[in-house]
């Protein structure tokens, strides 16, 4: 890969694993030097110590307010800038509404819309001050299906994808691109809650994703022409074709 994202800055939420971490190794192999932005401080460690300086551990957890706050002046202190931010971080509650824990629902919510609404709302000065920035957000393909079996996971992800498309409309005069990514099922620690039989039909069937395939379009998106708008990536494997 040619290194076409060298001398920029990126922030990845989520980075210690699957997507965020993918997302992370594809931005560093293209020459960025990346805020890899979770709470698992060990995990961000031995990320650091395998990539070298030009991985940046930030260690928030983002369901807390105040830390959550903490994000760009934390990543303005340790690198100076922000060109980038992929708001990644997210988590899942699958099942019958019925059956799902209210505390469970709230956290959902708060991480998959609240957080980002947060983190790009927090960013967006910066970016506009310097005139340029890129946007990515993790959606699903839950954002554009009600799918039966997730009600509030998918409803969250409905819920954010209209937040892309309307502040891509605000800021697109800023010289800032704002898009989202909508992956089908990804083999990552999002689908642990799924039931077991559910999880092993779709691996025998050839209907995953793997989080490098989510990490090439990333970057298909951040390399693109500066005149050229992309709303939403739908991506799935072909197996699970609707």
């Amino acid at each position: 890969m040619t290194r076409e994202l060298e001398g920029k800055v990126a922030v990845v939420t989520g980075a210690a694993s699957g997507i965020g971490l993918a997302s992370t190794e594809a931005m560093l192999a293209a020459g960025a030097r990346v805020v890899m932005v979770d709470r698992d401080a060990a995990a961000l460690g031995t990320l650091q110590r395998r990539y070298g300086d030009a991985v940046i551990p930030l260690v928030i957890n983002l369901l807390d307010a105040q830390d959550c706050a903490t994000l760009l002046p934390s990543v303005l202190e340790k690198a100076g800038r922000l060109d980038i931010l992929h708001a990644n971080a997210g988590s899942y509650v699958g099942g019958d509404l019925v059956d799902n824990d209210n505390a469970a629902i709230d956290r959902m919510l708060n991480l998959n819309v609240n957080v980002v609404m947060k983190n790009v709302h927090d960013v967006l000065p910066h970016m506009i001050e310097r005139r340029t920035g890129d946007i990515i957000v993790t959606s699903s393909l839950a954002a554009h299906f009600p799918t039966p079996w997730e009600p509030v996971y998918a409803s969250s992800k409905w819920a954010i994808n209209c937040f892309v498309q309307t502040v891509r409309r605000q800021v697109f005069r800023h010289g800032i691109r704002v898009g989202s990514i909508s992956p089908g099922p990804v083999i990552s620690a999002l689908l642990a809650d799924w039931p077991a039989e559910k999880l092993q039909e779709a691996r025998e069937s050839g209907s995953l994703l793997e989080a490098s395939d989510v990490a090439e379009v990333v970057m298909f998106m951040l390399t693109r022409p500066r005149g050229m708008t992309i709303r939403d990536v739908v991506m799935m494997p072909t197996q699970f074709d609707l």
